[in-house]
């Protein structure tokens, strides 16, 4: 079933006009980090992770759920849709802990991340400008891995 989600999403990602694009994992463009890895965007968007190498605290955000590029996010990074993690941050919420904050475009996720110290978050990487630096590349297209 998860193959054929998988299927279903990159067929539509493929669709679109930036479809092949790298998907970049940003920050402030002042921001002290210079690269994360795939396991570390993973622990930070999952609230696994809340302090960054410089002590300051996360400030992660997302696209909608529907959105096609937090679809393929959520699919590179957890290897799920985010419908699939609905039941993590259920438990996560009576821990005291809440999913990212959820922003409407990827304009929106560049102007928060840029004026925003700590805050981290993706776009395709042609979205990313001067106002963020790309901490990693995502690829888009069939690399993905396998689903379990």
């Amino acid at each position: 079933m998860r193959r054929l989600l998988l299927i279903l999403v990159l067929a539509s990602w493929q669709a679109l006009p930036w479809a092949g694009e790298s998907i970049a994992v940003v920050a402030a463009a002042g921001s002290r980090l210079d690269k994360l890895s795939l396991d570390t965007v993973k622990l930070i968007f999952k609230r696994k992770s809340m302090v960054n190498a410089y002590g300051d605290r996360w400030i992660p955000v997302n696209l909608p759920p529907a959105h096609p590029l937090r679809r393929i996010f959520s699919l590179a990074v957890f290897d799920a849709l985010p419908e699939d993690m609905e039941e993590y941050w259920n438990e996560q919420y009576f821990q005291g802990i809440n999913p990212p904050e959820v922003l409407s475009s990827e304009e929106a996720v560049l102007r928060f991340v840029a004026a925003t110290p700590a805050a981290i978050g993706y776009v395709r990487q042609a979205q990313a400008d001067a106002r963020v630096k790309i901490l990693l590349r995502i690829p888009s297209t069939g690399d993905l891995g396998e689903p379990p």
